[in-house]
């Protein structure tokens, strides 16, 4: 099929940072697209050729979308999947597939899917209702502590939380939810597998992801991880095992534990381009988008190695600050080597909201460690 300056119509649902940075691929190879946001801000809507507004959760608004277009992808998982299996039965190739989606929406049908498939993962109980953990904890069956996380709708943080004592229950939503043992680990690790709709597979370098204490968000992605070839190789296996059991499309992101004795257990996953692969647009022979978009067109998979190491820094809203933003000493990061920021295009910031992110490269990791410091210690995301 002719992709490029033709009839053909690509649909992303959802309209947010990472649909702008997959448009910034389909401009590049003059791919038509449709988005479809709630937001008439959305950051994507500037880069595509058909911007529709509406809800990602309506059956009708979802279907009728995706009536406009040959192929339809997501930069969100939340959508209506209803819609989807019908798309899919008329015709219309969605990516991820609506049953890989199903499958992934809720954190429980998650992690039992994991179970079926013999694929590590943290032991955890499944609970209809938050009441239902204070029964277990009184009766035995569940210990202290434990992470608790929404089945659903979770995202950045929100909707996961470490349980220590009974009264960290007491303002987390009351509905379906899992209580996962807490594992002791030395690493959090992700990996994104692209696998093409003609069956091609390829995975990016496994990246270490260190977190901001409170905020429960990633601060730096880090590319390569700093870990032994041996544990490398353990995490893509496990990624690729678990790419090939969803029978996935496009891209999934797969975040993982490295426990202190190297089991590598599998947190959770994401089917579409992810926080982990940021800095692949300045330090990847093909970025993380870009890979998307050819994986779910089915167009030979690009080369995932490294030209150099790369580093990502989230750029996120300060405590305290809400409205019309300010990215205080951007000029600052700029003028320092190999740093390259991206700003989302959302207007209005608000504490821990994600406005954008910087790439450090440089030859030597350690360097690029050091000057994500300085990145992270001088730009400030501000309200007027």
């Amino acid at each position: 099929m002719n992709y490029f300056s033709s009839d053909f119509k690509l649909g992303i649902l959802g309209g947010g940072q990472l649909g702008k940075m997959l448009l910034y691929n389909t401009r590049k190879f003059d791919i038509y697209t449709c988005v479809l946001d709630s937001s008439e801000e959305a950051p994507s809507r500037l880069a595509c050729n058909k911007f529709v507004k509406g809800d990602l959760m309506d059956f009708d608004t979802v279907y009728n979308f995706g009536k406009l277009v040959d192929v339809l992808t997501i930069e969100i998982e939340n959508v209506n999947v209803q819609a989807l299996e019908k798309l899919e039965k008329e015709g219309v190739k969605v990516y991820p597939s609506a049953k890989t989606l199903r499958r992934i929406q809720n954190k429980a049908t998650q992690k039992l899917f994991y179970l079926d498939h013999n694929l590590p993962t943290a032991p955890f109980s499944r609970f209809a209702y938050l009441s239902e953990i204070e029964d277990a904890i009184d009766n035995g069956g569940l210990s202290l502590p434990f992470v608790w996380k929404a089945t659903q709708f979770g995202y950045d943080g929100n909707g996961v939380k470490i349980v220590r004592q009974l009264s960290d229950l007491n303002d987390l939503p009351k509905g379906e939810c899992i209580a996962e043992q807490l594992i002791p680990f030395k690493n959090e690790l992700a990996v994104i597998v692209a696998r093409s709709s003609t069956g091609e597979t390829k995975t990016y370098p496994v990246v270490e992801m260190e977190f901001h204490p409170e905020a429960n968000q990633v601060e730096y992605v880090i590319c390569p991880a700093r870990i032994s070839p041996e544990v490398a190789l353990k995490v893509q296996e496990v990624a690729i095992k678990t790419s090939e059991a969803y029978n996935h499309i496009g891209l999934l992101a797969v975040e993982l534990f490295q426990t202190e004795d190297d089991q590598i257990l599998i947190n959770e996953v994401a089917p579409r381009p992810h926080n982990s692969g940021h800095q692949t647009i300045e330090a990847s022979y093909t970025s993380q988008f870009e890979q998307h978009i050819r994986a779910i067109l089915g167009l030979p998979l690009g080369n995932t190695k490294n030209k150099v190491g790369g580093i990502m820094v989230n750029l996120v809203g300060a405590e305290n600050h809400t409205g019309p933003v300010i990215y205080k000493n951007i000029e600052t990061i700029m003028a320092m080597e190999g740093v390259t920021p991206h700003i989302y295009g959302k207007k209005d910031t608000r504490p821990f909201r994600k406005m954008g992110h910087v790439t450090i490269v440089n030859e030597d990791l350690d360097t690029a460690r050091q000057i994500a410091e300085e990145v992270k210690n001088s730009i400030k995301v501000i309200s007027k």
